[in-house]
């Protein structure tokens, strides 16, 4: 391979995975981009600013990588290829002229479906059997320009979005230490997307975890484990109480008012649906919160 100086926008698990891959294959990491820890949130993965210094790599941490200082620097380190990987900043069209070899993004499903925010959380709502990540050429819209390659996961009944998240990391390593090389021999493919195929979903926010008890049970359960720790959980009300919800299991055939409480044999807590039962098995109010009894309503 000849040239092969790389930039990297990283972030998250996902984005130290990356990271972690191109070092350990020797790529010629010259710079990377990454943002400070948001106050408040909960930083449960490993750091990719910690992971570039101790490899002797320059990091960064811009408030906008698009501006004039972070372009200059990401210009300086002469790149011939650039990657975004779980990056939180859409970047503009100025930087991703600068790569020689063109500008790369690692997405969190199998494009074209699933493009825009939180992937990993909306595969789980919608109940989906397999997800996975894609490599593709970054263009002016999100998720939208050529695909180099393609790992896919299976997803599992039991998949949160911490695991699922995990599986992509690991799908991710391997297709970068694949297509990496390639791309810079230039024997990498190149396909463009089916757009007609394509599904956008936004951003998530904690409040989109409240549990409407009216749907079926199953459905409720996807929401659990797509939004349970470390995310900040699905969640209902009890008197003005939040209850968050960790874990959960249906118990198709039992009925009721949706939101009704019945505290099954076993001590656990049973809320009907609109289809079925739910059982907490894992579960907490918020505050002091009383304990959950036969009859109380939740909503």
């Amino acid at each position: 391979m000849s040239g092969g100086a790389t930039v990297v926008c990283a972030y998250s698990e996902v984005g130290h995975a990356c990271l972690d891959t191109l070092l350990r294959i020797g790529a010629d990491v010259r710079l990377v981009v990454t943002h400070r820890d948001a106050p408040g949130e909960t930083v449960w993965f490993a750091s990719v600013a910690e992971r570039a210094r101790a490899a002797g790599v320059p990091v960064i941490e811009p408030d906008d990588v698009n501006a004039p200082d972070a372009v200059e620097a990401i210009t300086a380190a002469q790149p011939d290829l650039l990657y975004s990987f779980y990056f939180r900043q859409m970047i503009r069209p100025r930087i991703l002229e600068i790569p020689r070899l063109g500008a790369l993004n690692l997405h969190g499903s199998l494009l074209p479906r699933y493009r825009g925010r939180a992937p990993v959380n909306w595969v789980l709502v919608h109940g989906e059997k397999e997800s996975g990540v894609t490599l593709h050429y970054m263009d002016a819209k999100p998720d939208h320009g050529d695909v180099v390659g393609r790992r896919a996961v299976t997803i599992e009944r039991d998949d949160t979005a911490l695991s699922l998240t995990r599986k992509l990391a690991g799908a991710g390593r391997e297709l970068l230490a694949e297509m990496h090389p390639r791309l810079l021999a230039g024997s990498a493919p190149r396909e463009p997307q089916d757009h007609s195929g394509s599904s956008y979903f936004g951003g998530r926010k904690p409040a989109d975890g409240e549990i409407d008890w009216s749907q079926p049970a199953e459905k409720i359960r996807n929401l659990v484990r797509a939004v349970s720790e470390p995310w900040p959980g699905a969640f209902s009300f009890l008197d003005g109480h939040k209850l968050l919800v960790w874990w959960a299991e249906t118990r198709p055939g039992e009925g009721g008012t949706p939101g009704e409480v019945r505290i099954g044999d076993d001590g656990l807590p049973r809320v009907a649906t609109g289809d079925g039962a739910l059982e907490l098995t894992r579960y907490a109010f918020a505050d002091d919160g009383p304990n959950l009894e036969n009859g109380d309503r939740l909503g």
